[in-house]
């Protein structure tokens, strides 16, 4: 008597069951109401998907020699014949290798019951139909193709006799995938006698008149399958890999990386000055951003031209500069700002992107701690930045920001390269040709079609400091310690706690820490009147500088240049000349330059030498001479100035507009409020309003919670209780309504549409009996047991147990379905 899944999960003793659980977490979102559903979703094609892309190359292949070993009517195999066959080869595995992997295979039951009468789960074919790249039996394709195969001598002089064109096909299908496309008329023959009137190397209908295909599917090597497509038979396909093995060559390690490891020393010296150079972009990024904002396109995202603006003013390619404009989005650090009287929502033209209030706030952290801001947002962020510039699907361009680049598998992509390098020996520098054939031995489900996102992870990596020199840094891989066990933490399963938010510094900021210059709080002031700050600026300083001097050249000692117009800057920002003098002697370790002194002096001098008002707005000054020369200049002919009095002129115009015309023609005016006092400030800042970043969300949004077992038996109890309940229901007879009510000994199901759909998918499959609730034409309800045999199109064909009658059912009538056991 065949044994079905859910009988084998029954079976299992509650740890065992939540070990299951625990490999496989999709299973319990939602929990399960009893362990018939839970055997529905094990078998489900899409959990049955997630298993496989979470298992290695060698376990696949140990998977395909089950499935190739099964028997044609009973469905089972056993471990001795999947040893058998992966042993058949010229390096042979140790079996303890190949029983090992068995066991990783039952433990997440893909396969399933004792050794000698081992299943496959259900899905598993529909998910990966090839096996070991094989193609279908011979009988399941073409008799007379059938009939070839059954005769190994006489398949064995036909692969013989095949031109070394079609013997290239053959090997080539043989490797897999078994099933090829094929040129438009290379399947049809040309009429009888038409070859002798073409020449050699004429065509008809598209392929040559010798064409390699068609010998191939004239010799039954090959068997069309479509117009346009040829598979090649199972039996076909081992006997051409006779010397490499049925399932190819088997590799039961990863493959080894050449490079020795470098220095460590040396691989976090060179990430940790990639950091400082990462903050010191970003904040040059945001400050570009701040004087100008970027609009918002109408499509969304940042337009190219602004990309390119930005990239000049940091000093960066396009590429980079759309990395650190993406991370500092996703770090919480850029906005959007709707502008005044917009109405168009978040991708409207009345939209401007600029530094949010958290940018303060992260200006005011060490160096370290705003690196990790930046890296953890990276690690999270479902964005592949490698997209911009790039064209979408309707050929236009995709842009900084913008929703086209947003890919929901990126986080998973940067953990499993990351994960390749963390498992390395440190300082350990693979090449990228290295790390992908790493990658596709892990997980080849996953990477297979993904290296060149893969390639993009190991370049941003470089970029953001979290390597050095090709390596995983020790910061980077304490950082991806941290953020993988808030992903995985049992009481934090959305990681949505992480040690900077709780005040206490991580362990990777502690170690960058250490790899970083201390912070100085001084500079050395030259001859020159330049500004030498030997090492990276302290927060409090670095305002300072930003205010009374310009920045000229950045590095492990930046350069800034004070000028007539920084200190005109600073007077502006309520500086005195007094002030400006003690914050030079309390920060220079060098004496002050006696130019410096007189810079000072000269600048405050004329600094308020003229007063503005408003009337519209008046400039009055007590230099009558100076009144004059505005006057009379020709650059202010715009602001339509009037003598009132040899010491006040007046202009239609607004205070802030003269302010601004009269500083860019060289003056130095300062406002008054009504009582003629001095008016100073700092320019107020525009700010988008403040924004979380992506690094309180999970590393792969993708993923289920990982719980911990004390909850997963909780969970096991929860499914015991329902499967009680459920099978207590179906001893309990239902009530058939219909043209003639009756009692019949089935029960009413309890399943949602979507579970019971699962239901008939796999009775299909295993051509089980299943009561089937549903509601018929008048709305009445009722129940019947079933053996469904197909569903397609939107109906459901079920024979009848009882009468033996084909019957078809709308699916959306059927409201459940439970399994008869």
């Amino acid at each position: 008597m065949t044994t079905s899944l859910a009988d084998h999960l029954r079976a299992l003793p509650d740890e065992s069951l939540a070990a299951l659980l625990q490999l496989r977490p999709d299973l319990v979102v939602p929990v399960p109401a009893d362990v018939s559903a839970l055997a529905i979703r094990a078998e489900s094609r899409v959990s049955v998907a997630r298993a496989l892309d979470g298992l290695d190359q060698f376990t696949l292949q140990i998977l395909d020699a089950a499935r190739l070993t099964r028997h044609p009517e009973e469905g089972t195999t056993s471990t001795d014949a999947v040893l058998a066959m992966a042993t058949a080869g010229p390096h042979p595995p140790a079996p303890t290798t190949v029983r090992g992997a068995v066991d990783r295979l039952r433990a997440r039951f893909l396969l399933y019951g004792p050794e000698h009468a081992l299943r496959v789960a259900g899905s598993v074919d529909e998910v990966s139909p090839y096996p070991a790249g094989l193609g279908r039996p011979a009988a399941e394709l073409d008799l007379r193709t059938a009939a070839l195969c059954a005769d190994p001598a006489k398949l064995r002089r036909t692969l013989l006799a095949a031109p070394p064109s079609a013997r290239a096909i053959l090997d080539r299908l043989a490797a897999g995938p078994p099933v090829g496309s094929v040129p438009p008329g290379a399947l049809q023959a040309p009429p009888v006698g038409a070859e002798a009137d073409l020449p050699p190397d004429a065509t008809y209908g598209g392929a040559p008149t010798g064409s390699p295909i068609r010998w191939l599917v004239d010799a039954r090597l090959l068997v069309p399958v479509s117009a346009g497509t040829v598979e090649l038979p199972r039996e076909v396909g081992l006997l051409l890999r006779r010397d490499s093995g049925p399932l190819g060559p088997l590799r039961t390690s990863p493959p080894s990386v050449t490079a020795p490891p470098r220095e460590p020393k040396a691989v976090d010296s060179a990430g940790a000055g990639q950091t400082m150079e990462l903050v010191r972009h970003t904040e040059a990024l945001l400050e570009s951003l701040a004087a100008e904002p970027a609009p918002v396109l109408r499509s969304g995202g940042v337009g190219v031209r602004d990309l390119r603006r930005l990239a000049r003013g940091v000093g960066l390619d396009e590429p980079a500069t759309a990395l650190v404009f993406e991370v500092a989005y996703a770090a919480g650090l850029v906005g959007e700002l709707d502008l005044p009287g917009s109405t168009t929502g978040r991708y409207g033209a009345d939209q401007q992107v600029l530094p949010t209030g958290g940018y303060e706030v992260w200006r005011a952290m060490s160096l370290a701690h705003r690196w990790e801001q930046l890296a953890r947002a990276w690690l999270t962020m479902t964005r592949q930045v490698g997209l911009v510039g790039q064209r979408d699907d309707r050929d236009r361009p995709i842009s900084v920001l913008s929703a086209e680049a947003e890919r929901a598998g990126a986080p998973a992509a940067r953990r499993a390269v990351l994960g390749v390098l963390a498992d390395l020996e440190p300082a350990t520098a693979p090449t990228p040709d290295e790390v992908l054939e790493l990658l596709d031995w892990r997980a080849p489900r996953r990477s297979r079609g993904r290296e060149a996102a893969h390639r993009e992870v190991l370049a941003e990596a470089a970029q953001l400091g979290v390597t050095g020199l090709g390596a995983l840094t020790s910061y980077g891989r304490l950082l991806l310690a941290d953020v993988t066990e808030a992903d995985e933490r049992a009481d934090d399963p959305l990681g949505l706690r992480s040690d900077a938010e709780s005040g206490d510094p991580s362990s990777a900021v502690r170690a960058l820490d250490a790899l970083l210059p201390a912070p100085v709080d001084h500079f050395l002031v030259q001859a020159d009147l330049s500004v030498v700050v030997p090492g990276p600026p302290d927060p409090a300083l670095a305002a300072e500088l930003d205010v009374v001097a310009e920045h000229e050249s950045a590095g492990g000692a930046s350069v800034h240049r004070i000028t007539t117009a920084s200190v005109r800057r600073a007077l502006d920002a309520g500086y005195t000349a007094d002030d400006l003098h003690a914050l030079f002697r309390r920060r220079s370790r060098t004496p002050i330059p006696q130019g410096l002194t007189y810079l000072i002096d000269d600048v405050a001098r004329k600094h308020g030498g003229l007063r503005l008002g408003s009337a519209g707005g008046y400039v009055r000054s007590d230099d009558e001479a100076l009144l004059a020369e505005v006057l009379a200049d020709r650059r202010l002919e715009s602001m339509a100035f009037r003598r009132l009095a040899p010491t006040v002129l007046v202009t239609p115009y607004q205070v802030g507009r003269m302010l601004l015309a009269l500083r860019d023609a060289g003056y130095a005016p300062v406002p008054e409020d009504t009582s003629g006092a001095t008016v100073l400030s700092r320019p107020k800042t525009r700010r988008a309003p403040a924004r979380a970043s992506v690094s309180t969300r999970a590393l792969d949004p993708l993923a289920a919670p990982k719980l911990a077992m004390p909850r997963l038996l909780g969970v096991v109890e929860q499914i015991r209780r329902g499967d009680a309940a459920a099978r207590a229901a179906r001893r309990a007879p239902a009530v058939v309504r219909g043209s003639a009510a009756r009692v019949a000994a089935g029960p009413m199901p309890a399943h949602s549409h979507s579970e019971a759909l699962a239901v008939l998918q796999q009775a299909v499959r295993d051509k089980a009996l299943v009561w089937v609730g549903y509601v018929d034409a008048h709305g009445a309800t009722a129940s019947r047991l079933l053996r469904p045999v197909s569903i397609g199109a939107g109906y459901l064909r079920a024979e009848d147990d009882r009468t033996e009658m084909l019957h078809t059912f709308a699916l959306h009538r059927i409201t459940a379905a439970v399994r008869e056991d």
